[in-house]
């Protein structure tokens, strides 16, 4: 289930700091040295691992968005189009592995959407019941269907989806202990990315333009404080239950309206220190499938807590085909204000129907209700295969009566159509 994030707006004031170099990892000459690094890393490791076992994979694909009304903002199109690719090199031997994923976009709209990242380059060391991880990762945790609370390890790479489930590649050490009693990860997190956001251009952003270039931080360190994160996971019967912590800085930006030099008012991205504490579960129960994501945030004001939790109920071989059906509810609750999140008390219902043919077909139909006002978002997805290598998708996000209140009324006419072909290798 896709959804549009919009960024919350604090009242109060910060004090002002001077705009900072950007990052290694965000755009321009730094995206260069990225890349320079990741090729020189192949070159001097291929004669070292010429026995060992490499494969390369990934897609190429081409996209064109369409949006159904026309823009709020000067400069925004109805249309879109863009080219993206993510070739993934790894290579494995005995008891390691090396995964290089650089990732590219080039649009045609928005700046700010025509991005470089590594999504991954680590190395992998895995001599028995541990493994030990260098580089950059992505790390995914959750189980709902309409949000990942506790999804907090990467970053949100927001120019790609609305929905908040495309992640940059974040730098790391990652230890995982395995053994019978559960699997213990440890995280070390040296260096932090900044969340992407539409430029002035691209649609699917709020009213005020989002300055990532004056991004302001609590800690003193800025994006070089040293983040950690531990988590606990285990099967237990049924239930597959995860554990987790977090302390350093927030994912999750909070914002100052602040005049730009010719006197507009923009938004600047503060990234705060935080303690964040999670809980995942999930059980396979014959034909239902329970999911509960819970978590509680302190350092960005006042303490807060939110949850996800539903189900996933499957008639198999509907109508006496090989078809399944899915019906999916699930219940969002944040404690904070809807002027902060835009699903403080919302509903989602869906249906995802798997046809289980040899092309992988699958659609999945959603809408999100906000229980205190008329406000929802349909959300249609479908994906389907065309020989071994070819991959169609298909999306749409519709916006109904938002309400004024709501921090997704920005979006209200950013309703929009997009096609997706993708060759795969």
């Amino acid at each position: 289930m896709k959804i549009p994030l919009n960024p919350p707006l604090t009242k109060g004031d910060k004090k002002k700091q001077k705009p900072r170099i950007p990052p290694l990892l965000k755009g321009g000459r730094g995206d260069l040295t990225c890349l320079l690094s990741f090729f020189l890393i192949i070159v001097f490791l291929s004669p070292l691992l010429a026995n060992a076992a490499e494969t390369w994979s990934g897609y190429f694909a081409v996209e064109g968005r369409y949006f159904l009304n026309d823009p709020i903002h000067p400069g925004q199109r109805a249309q879109q189009a863009s080219i993206a690719g993510q070739p993934e090199f790894y290579r494995e031997w005995e008891t390691t592995s090396f995964t290089v994923a650089p990732f590219f976009r080039i649009d045609s709209a928005d700046n700010e959407r025509s991005h470089f990242d590594l999504r991954e380059l680590f190395v992998l060391w895995y001599p028995g019941d541990f493994e030990l991880g260098i580089g950059v990762r992505k790390i995914f945790w959750g189980v709902t269907e309409s949000q990942h609370l506790v999804d907090i390890i990467n970053q949100t790479d927001l120019v790609e989806l609305p929905d908040g489930e495309e992640k940059l590649g974040q730098p790391m050490i990652n230890l995982s202990i395995l053994k019978d009693w559960g699997t213990l990860d440890f995280f070390i997190l040296p260096y932090f990315r900044e969340r992407t956001f539409p430029g002035r251009k691209g649609r699917l952003r709020g009213t005020l333009f989002v300055d990532t270039d004056q991004s302001r931080f609590e800690s003193g360190a800025e994006n070089h404080h040293l983040d950690a994160a531990i988590r606990y996971s285990h099967s237990l019967g049924d239930w597959d239950i995860g554990l987790s912590h977090f302390k350093g800085t927030s994912r999750e930006p909070t914002f100052l309206l602040e005049p730009d030099s010719a006197g507009n008012p923009t938004l600047i991205p503060l990234y705060e220190q935080i303690d964040q504490s999670g809980i995942d579960l999930q059980s396979i129960i014959d034909v239902w499938l329970l999911k509960l994501e819970l978590i509680h945030r302190s350092g960005q004001g006042a303490s807060f807590q939110a949850w996800t939790t539903g189900f996933e109920y499957t008639f198999t071989g509907i109508f006496g085909s090989k078809a399944d059906l899915g019906a999916i509810g699930e219940w969002l609750h944040d404690s904070r204000s809807e002027k902060t999140t835009p699903f403080e008390d919302d509903l989602m219902l869906g249906l995802r129907l798997a046809l289980n043919d040899m092309d992988s077909t699958e659609i999945l139909l959603g809408v999100i209700q906000d229980l205190d006002a008329a406000s929802k978002m349909i959300s249609v997805e479908g994906v389907r295969r065309f020989g071994d290598h070819w991959k169609l998708e298909v999306e749409a996000l519709i916006f109904v009566q938002q309400d004024q209140s709501d921090l997704l009324f920005t979006q209200r006419d950013d309703d929009f159509f997009q096609l997706t072909l993708a060759y795969y290798f």
